[in-house]
């Protein structure tokens, strides 16, 4: 199955739009607080409100999308996310402004499912192709804190409205082109069906990569909460080496994402996948272990650049391993898997309070080794196009060595 460039570099576009919302909520909440007068207690809540809700729901919009195909659920989620954090200005009052970003998290959770899936076929056979999807969303999440800055550090939360013209354009862009290709699509997803109907799901294998990813989430939660204060408290480094380090990470894993594609396929995805885990732990123990600022930043880099390597060939894989529920393996591996380590992080806080910052990199290290040991006991499958161009007369799926 070939790559349609154009298909997915417009969904690449609408992942960029959608997760421009994901980032803009942390970006809100300084002016929340000195604003509206929010505690940290208050501005947690909000926080929680849309990461919490946005990974819970992504496994049910995957089962819906599972059901029959839903494109419409890609533009009505990154509208729903834009209509949410734009009406945060409009409302007074914490309960209101609470329910406002909640509604964007469930935006944000129907658009992925649905737009994973699409992004998975225009990409036909390339894991290049996915983590091109992929780095969309890190780059909105990346423009929103300039954006918000723009619009709100300007106009104060009363500008918030103008945040939702991202939506708004795009969504017109998505129609325009929703009609002009309509039938091509149609035809192709019909017979992406028919070769998926012969190829049984494997939830043992999937069960095991979704603890695969639970165990890489907890120690990426871990770095971005938490690498800036060991920066600073850990290693005496001043406010703005904190702010760098972390930048790094973040532009080192939209570096990680890419390559990552681009190793699975040259060498295959269980290679790249096993390659990010082993130098992963390699980077996440120089953070751990660092002597000083210089070394950390080294590190970080090397840490964002390894721990993404196995982010855009795990999702395909999971999506190979249920290929009857594409939506249902999306959500549960960017989801609910990714959730657990946001969950985790009040326990590693705790953990900080007691023993300092190295013992939670050093929990999370351990927690990453687990999921490397995990990792190498994955199971390869071929992609559904291949199994039908392969499928052995007995109707079993074909598979492939690692």
């Amino acid at each position: 199955m070939p790559i349609k460039k154009a298909q997915l570099a417009f969904l690449t576009s609408t992942h960029t739009v959608n997760d421009l919302y994901q980032g803009a909520v942390p970006a809100l909440l300084p002016y929340l607080m000195v604003q509206r007068g929010y505690s940290y207690t208050a501005i947690s809540g909000i926080a929680l409100a849309v990461t919490g809700l946005s990974t819970a729901f992504q496994p049910l919009f995957g089962l819906l999308a599972d059901r029959r195909p839903r494109g419409w659920l890609v533009p009505v989620g990154f509208l729903t996310a834009g209509a949410g954090v734009s009406a945060v200005g409009l409302v007074h009052g914490y309960v209101l402004t609470w329910l406002c970003v909640a509604l964007a998290g469930v935006g944000l959770a129907a658009f992925h499912p649905p737009a994973t899936s699409e992004a998975r076929v225009a990409a036909g056979r390339s894991q290049k192709g996915m983590s091109v999807f992929s780095v969309g969303g890190t780059f909105g999440a990346s423009l929103a804190p300039a954006l918000v800055t723009v619009v709100v550090g300007s106009m104060g939360l009363s500008g918030t409205p103008l945040l939702i013209i991202p939506a708004v354009v795009m969504a017109v862009l998505w129609v325009l082109r929703r009609l002009r290709s309509r039938r091509t699509e149609t035809a192709a997803a019909a017979g992406v069906q028919a070769v998926v109907a012969h190829v049984p799901d494997e939830w043992r294998s999937f069960g095991r990569l979704v603890a695969v990813v639970v165990g890489w989430s907890v120690p990426y939660v871990s770095i971005t909460a938490l690498v800036s204060l060991h920066a600073q408290r850990t290693l005496h480094a001043g406010s703005g080496a904190g702010a760098a380090v972390l930048t790094s990470f973040t532009a080192a894993g939209a570096v990680g994402t890419l390559a990552g594609g681009w190793v699975a396929d040259r060498w295959g995805r269980l290679r790249a996948v096993r390659a990010g885990y082993l130098l992963g732990i390699l980077a996440l123990a120089g953070v751990l272990w660092s002597p000083s600022f210089a070394v950390l930043e080294v590190c970080t880099l090397l840490c964002g650049v390894t721990m993404f390597l196995p982010f855009a060939p795990q999702v395909t894989l999971a999506q190979d391993y249920l290929p009857n529920r594409p939506g249902t393996a999306s959500g549960l591996t960017l989801g609910l898997a990714m959730s657990v380590g946001g969950l985790t992080s009040p326990l590693f806080g705790v953990l900080a309070d007691a023993q300092g910052l190295r013992a939670v990199f050093a929990a999370a290290l351990a927690v990453f080794v687990l999921a490397a040991c995990l990792a190498f006991r994955l199971p390869d499958r071929r992609p559904v196009a291949e199994s039908a161009a392969a499928e052995p007369a007995d109707g079993e799926p074909a598979r492939t060595g690692a």
